[in-house]
């Protein structure tokens, strides 16, 4: 049987994390790329230039949690390398290579799907961001303490969504004794904020509830906490944003304001980086074993 080859180029804090957890497969080499900054070594892995990989003979490729960008650059955060995965480079991989991202934009998709090769956008799983949605509401809460002078416990928060990130945050912070309120448009999740003894309001209704609010806590990726939602809010008002970039809030009126408005797209990585590595290799282990 031939040894597994699989090729981790570039990625963060988490990826030390994942490297370890996918040296524990058996009859597999791991090359690393984009990580020669690195004080420390992985035993079983070998470091090697972008340029020194042989991509036919690669069963998986794992690509930074932000992927390329619109010209096949990835962004190396342990190395100055410079790195460009062109269209072609994704043609030489056989057609049974696994290709994982964190978030998969068009030029990866298309890149991809015209090699015919699989790509797998690990935070648009469903386990993967219920799992990284713990990290993210503790990371959350860790930022609220930071950054006001007031307890948790008995201050009126707002969560805008109630998607999988939102459901976990405000249930922490209603744990530690916040006034929570959820903000959604769908009327079944107004129904389950009710039955979760959390105070529903309508998203197009957003704005007259901001006024007494201490802190708001975005997670959808659309501009909803807007200068209406803003001019009603008190001055010592806090806004932590954790949509992907560029948020949902609107910066530059917060900050006419005088509120303080933060956008945390990635505090999974900050603040757990070794359980977020573990998340993603744990999912992407799966995918390996089951594709042979």
């Amino acid at each position: 049987m031939e040894r597994r080859q699989i090729a981790v180029i570039g990625g963060d804090a988490r990826y030390l994390e994942l490297i370890r957890q996918l040296q524990t497969l058996n009859e597999t080499t791991i090359f690393l790329v984009g990580f020669d900054k690195l004080a420390q070594g992985f035993t079983g892995s070998q470091q090697i230039e972008f340029n020194d990989i042989v991509p036919s003979k690669l069963d998986t490729v794992i690509l930074p949690i932000t992927g390329t960008d619109m010209e096949g650059n990835v962004d190396t955060v342990f190395s100055d390398e410079k790195i460009n995965l062109n269209k072609q480079w994704f043609k030489k991989l056989k057609s049974s290579c696994l290709v994982f991202t964190g978030i998969a934009n068009d030029y990866l998709k298309e890149a991809t799907k015209s090699a015919n090769i699989h790509l797998e956008a690990l935070l648009n799983r469903d386990d993967v961001a219920i799992y990284n949605s713990i990290p993210t509401a503790e990371g959350t809460i860790m930022m609220a303490i930071e950054h006001t002078d007031y307890t948790i416990h008995s201050s009126r928060v707002i969560v805008v969504g109630f998607g999988r990130v939102g459901h976990t945050v405000a249930n922490k912070f209603s744990a530690l004794g916040a006034k929570v309120s959820v903000s959604a448009s769908s009327i079944k999740d107004l129904a389950r904020i009710d039955e979760m003894g959390l105070n529903p309001i309508p998203l197009e209704e957003l704005p007259n509830y901001t006024a007494s609010c201490d802190l708001i806590i975005n997670t959808i990726p659309a501009p909803v906490v807007g200068k209406q939602c803003i001019q009603q809010l008190p001055s010592n008002a806090l806004i932590i944003d954790l949509a992907s970039k560029p948020g949902g809030t609107d910066f530059n009126y917060a900050e006419q304001r005088g509120i303080k408005a933060i956008l945390s797209p990635s505090l999974p990585g900050m603040v757990a980086p070794k359980t977020a590595g573990k998340i993603l290799a744990d999912v992407i282990k799966q995918f390996i074993l089951s594709n042979e």
